[in-house]
């Protein structure tokens, strides 16, 4: 007896996964989902900052010191990897005009007392720096071009001014000596940075928007608005989430090959982690997410709902997770707000295992974090999946009732006829 329900347990569930799939691939706006958004998205994303640092970025020049100092300033700041001097203008109008027509993104403006209060020494140069500001990787390249130069002009005019060894000099420039290191992104490079993050926000909002699509798409196709068709296969509840999901996690566990391992490994992104304590990651990451979205998909009541319900909390997302915007700087209402959601766990552990090299354990938080939602979100789906079918069982009862009543209100009527 036991063994027999265990069968047709089995069995159910790989009808309903059946099923499922059929459901996708059978949807254009589904596939378009599932499918084309997360092989597309990271390609486009990725090669949106690839490379991933600004080089010779054109700059103007107002130069109005016209001094051996000015001029050897502008010559280091050209010489940079960073900016390049596209035009030494006459006044500032003029610049400002290349900088409106996009000509120029920068403008550095050497006043006429640079030379004067160097060579005196009572007050400090001042050179002014003035960015378009469409763009952080402007002003990055930019400030990163005149901080170096001014600095090394700093400790070639101090070293002018003090005639020692050549190793009182070296003290004496830099008293306290330092090395900066770029660690896990040694090109300060923007795709670095934020690419891996993205990669898992679109596994996760691209799955949340594909369940909640077929939900609607179920709402729309049923004669009482209902999420879930009943027949013998949906006798069960665990049966009908298990192969759901089923469908889902098989269809992303591609997905999330494609877009985390071939993606970053395409654009030279970090990849220092060790691939089995990834996966080992991305496995309960998946499936909380499946969970997530099939909880949610109660909420959609048309195709189109989903949409608007979900594809505006992107960006919120990306920001709350904590890699876009330090945690440190988040309220702890919002932070607590992010737990609720598979993306933070899974972007700051991916982050850390692919992007830093960190192991399994050292990502425990969100290792642990993860399998709660997990559990959390599977409980939440059988209570509102059992709401879902009760409804359905209702609504199904009250029709075939309405019908009976229909059919012998009839039967009386034909009857009371004389032949």
């Amino acid at each position: 007896m036991l063994r027999r329900k265990i069968h047709s347990g089995f069995l159910g569930v790989f009808h309903i996964w059946k099923l499922e799939m059929k459901k996708i691939f059978r949807d254009e706006g589904i596939i378009l989902f599932f499918i084309i958004v997360p092989l597309a998205y990271p390609i486009l994303y990725t090669s949106l900052y690839n490379p991933e640092v600004l080089r010779e970025l054109p700059v103007a020049v107002v130069d109005n010191s016209k001094s051996a100092l000015s001029r050897e300033y502008i010559r280091k700041v050209d010489a940079t990897p960073d900016v390049s001097v596209q035009s030494v203008s006459v006044d500032m109008p003029a610049a400002k005009r290349l900088m409106m027509e996009e000509k120029v993104y920068g403008i550095i403006h050497i006043p006429s007392d640079f030379s004067t209060n160097i060579m005196q020494a009572e007050k400090q140069a001042i050179v002014s720096v003035f960015i378009d500001m469409g763009s952080l990787l402007y002003y990055k390249a930019i400030m990163v071009a005149n901080t170096d130069v001014s600095l090394q002009m700093n400790r070639e005019i101090k070293i002018q001014r003090k005639s020692s060894t050549e190793r009182e000099e070296q003290v004496y420039a830099y008293p306290i000596e330092y090395e900066h290191i770029n660690i896990f992104n040694s090109a300060s490079g923007f795709a670095s940075f934020l690419i891996p993050a993205v990669l898992i926000l679109i596994l996760h909002q691209t799955l949340l928007l594909g369940v909640g699509l077929l939900a609607g798409t179920e709402r729309e196709q049923s004669r009482f608005n209902d999420m879930i068709a009943l027949h013998k296969h949906h006798r069960g509840t665990l049966r009908l989430i298990l192969g759901k999901g089923l469908a889902y996690f098989m269809i992303y566990l591609f997905n999330t090959a494609y877009v985390l391992f071939l993606v970053p490994a395409f654009f030279n992104l970090p990849q220092l982690g060790h691939t089995f304590d990834i996966l080992l990651f991305l496995i309960p990451f998946l499936l909380a997410t499946v969970f997530f979205s099939m909880t949610l998909s109660t909420l959609v009541q048309n195709r189109e709902t989903c949409i608007v319900l979900f594809v505006f909390s992107s960006v919120p997302l990306l920001f709350i997770s904590g890699i876009s915007w330090p945690s440190t700087g988040i309220p702890p209402f919002w932070e607590s707000v992010s737990y609720l959601f598979p993306s933070t766990f899974g972007i700051n552990g991916y982050v850390r295992l692919s992007s830093m090299g960190a192991q399994l354990h050292q990502v425990k938080f969100e290792f642990i974090g993860l399998y709660l939602q997990l559990v959390f979100y599977f409980i939440t789906t059988f209570i509102v999946y059992r709401r879902e079918i009760f409804i359905s069982q209702l609504h199904k009862k009250h029709h075939w009732s309405r019908l009976r009543k229909i059919r012998e209100k009839a039967n009386r009527t034909f009857a009371k006829k004389p032949l």
